[in-house]
């Protein structure tokens, strides 16, 4: 057995679990530790590293993910064979000269993905675990319902009604493994044959996943309110594709009034639908949450699609889909030839921390902590309102800032980059637009700055870098 020595920083900005996680890539990478070496458990190593045993989980799940190690039941962990893998790409380097420049390690990171994992309940999530194992319920081992554990979905309903304004029946809720497989399900569901309208800038993910279903697209101009009705009219589209509680990456909140311009559209001609992701909408800091758009469809013309990936966890990976009862009725056959892609364990968890409050008073807690960090960037930011504008404030955990001085967004983020702090370019989002931010929409040269996953300190840290890297000069006071 490898046994591993690892000189952890507790003070670094870098998680422990993150310092475990690269010492032991590395170690794989330059064969250190050789393949099918088998690894100390994760009860021994948070022993001799003297953390707790759910920081050494994290280092390993993230290192089996990606295919370092391999987890072998009643046995351990083990490492992969890649030395050939990364042998060839050293002599391939060696071999072929390449123009790309290394990108300098950043100091802070706003990536507008990420999420706050130190204030995961790992305690809680654990318990639930050890409940439902506790049980030895041998059915939770067999393939369940194809749309998902009942109860879980009984659960769901129960909360969409509370927090979302939306009525549904357990039997219209389908869970799959992330909205990547629930999007793949309605290409099933929907067929293939069917124009899509998306925004632009909109989720690129998404547009990505219906090109490559086969699925005809298009983009809708979007204003202040989000998708232009009178667009969506001329496009022939059947499906539009919309996030009204929050529109990513924009942050526009759809108002009442365009949601009812859309649901009339659907409700114009047979066969048309709206998909409403609803991503992130329990994180909104300006008066109360807005109900779904699904909530205000009388005419089932809105296929609902929620995830618990930002509200809990990524690798939580469940999300769910409500569909409408006429096109449920329609799809039942379809839905019974797949089978679940979440086990019935991870499902059962989730239901018991939603059922017996733990989610509820998680959100409350991650509302106050990203409301926090919310405040302390917007505050800062203000302080360079001379050069720059923020918008898409009022919800989510990610802000807009428009250059108003001239300068581009590749001038922003190399200035930002040399200051060791990343952002994130708001015309990568958009379709068909090459150009820096000033597309077909004439849109002014924007960057997106996410603050989940900084610190507070980071954060004011990192802003006062930005005021030094497109101001040119350091702020007089702090």
């Amino acid at each position: 057995m490898q046994e591993l020595t690892i000189a952890l920083t507790p003070k670094s900005k870098i998680p422990l679990y993150e310092q475990i996680y690269t010492y032991i890539k590395q170690d794989i990478q330059t064969g250190r530790i050789k393949a099918k070496e088998k690894l100390p458990s994760s009860r021994a190593l948070s022993a001799c590293l003297e953390v707790s045993r759910s920081t050494v989980d994290l280092a390993y799940e993230q290192l089996v993910s990606e295919g370092y190690l391999e987890s072998i039941p009643c046995k351990g962990y083990y490492a992969c064979q890649i030395e050939e893998l990364f042998r060839f790409q050293k002599e391939t380097a060696a071999g072929f000269q390449t123009s790309v420049k290394a990108e300098p390690a950043c100091d802070y990171d706003f990536t507008p993905s990420g999420i706050d994992l130190d204030s995961f309940p790992y305690g809680t999530w654990r318990k639930i675990t050890r409940n439902i194992l506790l049980d030895d319920n041998k059915d939770l081992f067999q393939l369940g319902d194809p749309k998902g554990e009942w109860e879980l979905r009984k659960t769901i309903t129960s909360y969409l009604h509370q927090a979302r304004g939306v009525n549904c029946r357990p039997e219209q809720v389908v869970i799959g493994a992330g909205n990547d497989y629930l999007l793949l399900l309605l290409s099933a569901i929907l067929g293939c044959n069917r124009r899509i309208a998306m925004e632009t800038p909109t989720y690129k993910h998404a547009y990505k996943i219906f090109a490559r279903l086969g699925f005809a697209l298009c983009t809708i101009p979007m204003d202040a309110s989000g998708m232009q009705a009178s667009g969506l009219e001329q496009s022939g589209a059947g499906i539009a594709y919309v996030m009204p509680s929050h529109q990513y990456p924009l942050g526009i909140v759809m108002p009442i009034k365009r949601r009812l311009e859309l649901l009339s559209w659907a409700a114009g001609e047979e066969g048309r639908y709206i998909i409403e992701d609803d991503y992130d909408s329990e994180f909104r800091y300006k008066g109360k949450p807005i109900p779904a758009l699904c909530a205000t469809d009388p005419r089932g013309k809105v296929i609902y699609l929620g995830t618990f990936s930002k509200s809990i966890a990524p690798a939580i990976r469940i999300s769910y889909l409500v569909l409408p009862e006429g096109l449920l009725r329609d799809s039942e056959a379809i839905l019974h030839t797949f089978s679940s892609t979440v086990s019935r364990i991870d499902q059962m968890i989730l239901n018991q921390f939603l059922k017996e409050g733990h989610y509820e008073r998680h959100l409350n807690r991650m509302r106050t902590i990203y409301g926090r960090k919310h405040e302390l960037l917007l505050g800062e930011l203000k302080k360079m309102s001379h050069f720059c504008h923020v918008t898409g404030e009022h919800a989510g955990v990610h802000l807009l800032v428009e250059f108003t001085n001239g300068m581009t967004e590749r001038e922003g983020i190399e200035r930002a980059r040399d200051q060791g702090v990343k952002v994130y370019p708001l015309s990568e989002y958009e379709i068909g637009n090459p150009g820096e931010g000033r597309g077909q929409t004439g849109r002014k040269p924007t960057v997106i700055l996410g603050y989940a996953t900084l610190p507070e300190k980071g954060i004011a840290e990192a802003a006062e870098r930005l005021y030094q890297a497109w101001s040119g000069r350091k702020r007089e006071n702090k």
